[in-house]
Order: structure tokens, then C-alpha cells, then sequence
């Protein structure tokens, strides 16, 4: 008999499972799956009003793949890694009245909600504070940010290219190099898209404004000052929100950054407690591996940018709401 795994009681022929990464770039409640299966196995969701197709999982994977050899042609490119969450279940129509216990894995349909994916260029790399990063490109799609209740219109998809921390698989992700709402209604305009964003992403700026975090460094004091403003943002009445960067991170990830800061094997503080940018960075972006892959994206940006502001405040000092 065939053998096979189980995953959030969905039941997955073992040659599509892959072999769980010690160390994922995402984690919350997805799991890793190949290509081949979104491509064999899923069905296609489509707008209910027109019977029209949304662009597959698959196809927009595809295409950023593609557009990923077209601007890098001569690069090292991995093949795509990907990771599902939220699986929608269905059945074929002679399955109809069968009770779920006597339904066999042929009468079964499934598709995932939510699929993030990352491809990454080893060839292109930097070291930064010691540790090694490599340039990777990639994408989101969250079907529960579509009205599939609708007649066929533009699709949405997020794309970013950024680079991702070798030791921790952490991703860093700037504002030129994310499109957080890429819309589009076929797979040419999809590409014509995500060719855009490569082509103006600034790598070289990029790198250098993660460099120059290793520079800057909180004490013990700072630090905890930082912490208690994040856990006190969420509460601030609206009008004096909005004239604070934003914060996206909850409560719970604020609680695992604090903890990081003591345990973390990697980014954790110094003897004298002090702790530099580049590793705060690192315990944003390492507690933001437990949010929802529709929000993961967003959060990495938002990590980056509170960051960047932090390290401008330090440099000028200027005033900043999170250390004062």
C-alpha cells in the first residue's frame, strides 16, 4: 500500500510532502508541499457568476519564476519553495450523500486558501554582521482576499524581492522591493508586473541601509523602553496613533522578541546587555514567522521600516516615540 501522511486531517500522498524544513521561512499553521502536488492534486477555484477560472497557485508561482530567469539569466536560481495553509475541501459529484467515513481519497477535492512561496538566488549574496544573506524573490495568494462570489475581475497577488538571513531563513523586505496589492486578470499582465517591481528594486541601497543597523546599538534601557511602547501601541487612543509609526506585531510576538532578546542563539544581547539594530531586526522578523501568511508579508515590511526609522532617530538624534 502506498504510503501517505496526514496533515491537518487532510490526507497527502507522501511523494508530495516535503521533508520539514528545521528552520522554515514562515511557520503559524502552514506546511510545506511541491509544486507537483498544486499542479496534480488541487482544484481551481472560480468566480461562482461567470464559472471563470482564477489564476492557479501554480501558474502564479510560474510566472514569477520565470520573470525570476529572465532578469537574473546567468544566476544560481533554486527551484521555488513553498508553503500552504487553510486547506477548502470538497467532493466529486458521485460523492454526493456518501458519509465522510466511507469517502475514498478519489471522491476527495481539495485547494489551499492561503500559498506563499519563495525562490531564492544563492549566487547573489552579502555578508552582513556576520551573517551570510542571499537574494530571494517570491509571492503570496490568499484566496480569502478574493470575492470568488463576484463575476472575474482583477486578481490580487503580493510579490516582494529582498534577501533572507542564512542563519535564521529570516526575510527582509524593503518598500521598493514589495508590491503589496499587484493586481492583475491574466498571467501576461501578472508578469509584466512582477517584471516592473525587479527591475526597480534598488538592491545595493537595500543592502546598505541593512549594513549600516550593525552601526547602532540600544542599551538594556533603550531596549526595554522599546519593548513596553510596542506592548502599549495597540492601546493608544486613535488620534495620537496616527502621528506614531505604525506597529504591526501582536502582543504574543512582542513577548517572543523579549524573549529572544535573552535565549535567541543568534541575535540574542551582549554581555553589557546592549544589542545592536541589525539583531532587534532580526527578533522582529524571526517572531513574525508565526503570523498568517496573508499578514506575513505586510508585518516584514512593516519590521523593516519601524527598524529603519529607529536607526534614523539614532543617528540624527531625533526624537522617536518608541525610545522616548
Amino acid at each position: 500500500m502506498e504510503l501517505q501522511q496526514v496533515q491537518n486531517n487532510l490526507v497527502i500522498p507522501e511523494e508530495q510532502i516535503i521533508t520539514k524544513s528545521p528552520n522554515p521561512f514562515i511557520e503559524a499553521n502552514t506546511h510545506e508541499v511541491s509544486l507537483s502536488h498544486l499542479q496534480n492534486d488541487c482544484t481551481i477555484p472560480v468566480f461562482s457568476k461567470d464559472n471563470e477560472c482564477t489564476l492557479a497557485h501554480h501558474e502564479f508561482i510560474d510566472a514569477v519564476d520565470s520573470c525570476a530567469r529572465t532578469v537574473f539569466s546567468g544566476q544560481r536560481i533554486l527551484k521555488p519553495e513553498l508553503r500552504v495553509s487553510h486547506v477548502i475541501k470538497g467532493r466529486i459529484p458521485e460523492a454526493i450523500g456518501k458519509p465522510v467515513k466511507e469517502l475514498t481519497e478519489q471522491d476527495k477535492t481539495i485547494y489551499y486558501e492561503r500559498m506563499m512561496f519563495k525562490i531564492e538566488v544563492p549566487s547573489i549574496s552579502e555578508t552582513i554582521n556576520g551573517n551570510d544573506l542571499s537574494l530571494v524573490i517570491g509571492g503570496v495568494r490568499a484566496y480569502n482576499q478574493e470575492n470568488l462570489y463576484s463575476k472575474k475581475n482583477y486578481e490580487k497577488f503580493k510579490v516582494f524581492v529582498g534577501f533572507k538571513n542564512m542563519v535564521c531563513t529570516n526575510l527582509c523586505v524593503s518598500s521598493d522591493g514589495m508590491v503589496e496589492e499587484l493586481r492583475a486578470t491574466s498571467i501576461e499582465e501578472l508578469k509584466s508586473k512582477v517584471l516592473e517591481l525587479l527591475g526597480t528594486y534598488e538592491m545595493q541601497n537595500h543592502l546598505n541601509a541593512l549594513k549600516q543597523l550593525s552601526e547602532h546599538y540600544l542599551t538594556e534601557k533603550q531596549f526595554a523602553r522599546f519593548l513596553g511602547k510596542c506592548r502599549m501601541y495597540n492601546y493608544l487612543p486613535k488620534p495620537e496613533k496616527r502621528e506614531i509609526p505604525t506597529l504591526m506585531l501582536n502582543d504574543g510576538q512582542i513577548n517572543s522578541i523579549a524573549k529572544g532578546y535573552y535565549e535567541d542563539e543568534n541575535f540574542s544581547r551582549q554581555q553589557d546587555g546592549s544589542i545592536n539594530l541589525w539583531n532587534v531586526f532580526n527578533l522582529l522578523t524571526e517572531a513574525n514567522k508565526s503570523s498568517y501568511i496573508d499578514s506575513f508579508l505586510g508585518r516584514s515590511l512593516n519590521a523593516h521600516e519601524l527598524i529603519q526609522k529607529l536607526s534614523f532617530s539614532m543617528q540624527n538624534d531625533s526624537p522617536f516615540w518608541y525610545l522616548n
